[in-house]
């Protein structure tokens, strides 16, 4: 007998939302995939549509495809014409899903009425169009709280799909005599600029006071090394403000991590390129980081971690992306936009890390403003030492995280909307 074929489509924008939701939704979805194709002569192709999104790198592409666990991916640039034209890029069966799995839910809506497709939205925080939606996984009972009566029964609460992330227990990736420090400067180019050379010369600080650390840098990878020697030169226009630069960076054989970097100062900072490396994360005392969805994955496996957000160099966005970079060129609006930010969005704004937004209390430190390297060697230096206060934090991250199940429980939802289709 003919197998029958239909179309799920993943809609997702930015390096965490593919590290975090799609890619373990996609691999559930791989082995219900096969087992529909024994039991019940059914199969479905499995595509990615990327949206246009100001968090992403413009490298989500290359990682997504580096899977290969799709049949077909579009790019964030590509959206409109998708919208316009589906067939110009592939045949596209008559019957199909479309999953939100990041960017702003419309873009599913609207990608879903174009193909004819029934709409799925994971939400994390809210439901924004449950009226043009056939079925909502929510995070929490709050998000289903959030719609509308008439609709709450197209809600499912399953949890957080990062609670899911998987972990060897078993086998320990670096040795536990020294303390880990992870660092995470960032992935987006904005971030990098003032990241690298921040963390370089907080490095230099901490190692100076204490030889027992060891610093990882696992490397986004939307990034590469070559952006790490970029942002620590004079090319950089930030790194004039620091004084740690790269001495080396050398490849490294027969061992877990791919690179060593050697500061000026002679402190030693290995590279990781495996992405995700959650079980050498996980080992890490502490994790010190920037905003963004790193937060988010390293709550899921309950790293304790301290954030930091430099806002000194606000004014200096011609090293920012989009349109930002652009205007800032232009030296009034860029001090204009400066002090928007700085003055009321800074001010305004609660909670920068995720867990902390999550929570809506602050679970892990934030250091948001003026502030410097050597200022958060110390605080670093302090944590390290107090064990109990980093057992407290991991231990409150693991209460806010939840239960694990909800990449089965959203898989389940999608099987069964496929069945109904059939």
């Amino acid at each position: 007998m003919k197998k029958k074929s239909l179309a799920v489509v993943i809609l997702s924008n930015g390096p965490g939302e593919l590290a975090t939701w799609v890619r373990p939704v996609v691999d559930e979805l791989n082995k219900i995939n096969e087992s529909l194709c024994e039991k019940d002569k059914l199969y479905f192709t499995l595509r990615l549509v990327l949206v246009p999104c100001p968090n992403a790198t413009g490298k989500e592409f290359t990682v997504a495809n580096s899977w290969n666990k799709f049949d077909l991916i579009t790019k964030a640039n590509s959206f409109w014409k998708l919208l316009l034209n589906p067939r110009s890029f592939a045949y596209w069966p008559k019957k199909g899903l479309v999953i939100f799995l990041g960017g702003d839910q419309f873009w599913s809506i609207l990608l879903a009425k174009r193909l004819g497709y029934v709409n799925i939205t994971y939400a994390e925080w809210i439901s924004r169009w449950p009226q043009w939606t056939k079925a909502i996984a929510a995070m929490n009972v709050k998000v289903k709280e959030s719609i509308p009566k008439k609709y709450q029964n197209k809600c499912q609460i399953i949890g957080d799909l990062m609670a899911d992330i998987k972990l060897n227990s078993e086998i320990s990736l670096i040795k536990k005599e020294r303390h880990h420090i992870a660092l995470l400067p960032g992935s987006k180019k904005a971030k990098l600029s003032i990241g690298i050379p921040f963390f370089l010369e907080m490095a230099d600080h901490i190692a100076k006071k204490n030889q027992n650390v060891n610093f990882i840098i696992p490397i986004a990878p939307t990034t590469d090394k070559s952006e790490y020697l970029f942002f620590q030169s004079d090319k950089n226009p930030i790194a004039k403000y620091y004084s740690s630069k790269i001495k080396t960076l050398k490849n490294i054989k027969d061992s877990s991590f791919d690179y060593v970097i050697e500061t000026s100062k002679n402190t030693k900072i290995y590279l990781i390129k495996k992405h995700p490396c959650y079980d050498i994360l996980k080992e890490c005392d502490l994790a010190i980081t920037t905003v963004g969805a790193n937060t988010a994955e390293l709550a899921a496996i309950a790293v304790p971690m301290l954030v930091v957000l430099p806002t000194q160099h606000l004014n200096m966005m011609n090293a920012w992306d989009g349109i930002f970079g652009l205007i800032g060129k232009i030296s009034f609006i860029n001090r204009f936009l400066s002090f928007i930010v700085k003055y009321f969005y800074l001010k305004k704004k609660k909670f920068f890390a995720w867990p902390n937004i999550k929570a809506k209390k602050m679970i892990v430190p934030e250091r948001i403003g003026n502030i410097s390297p050597q200022k958060i060697a110390e605080e670093v230096l302090f944590l390290i030492q107090n064990k109990n206060q980093l057992k407290s934090i991991s231990e409150n991250l693991i209460k806010e995280r939840g239960e694990k199940g909800a990449v089965k429980k959203l898989a389940l939802i999608i099987l069964n909307s496929i069945k109904k289709l059939n």
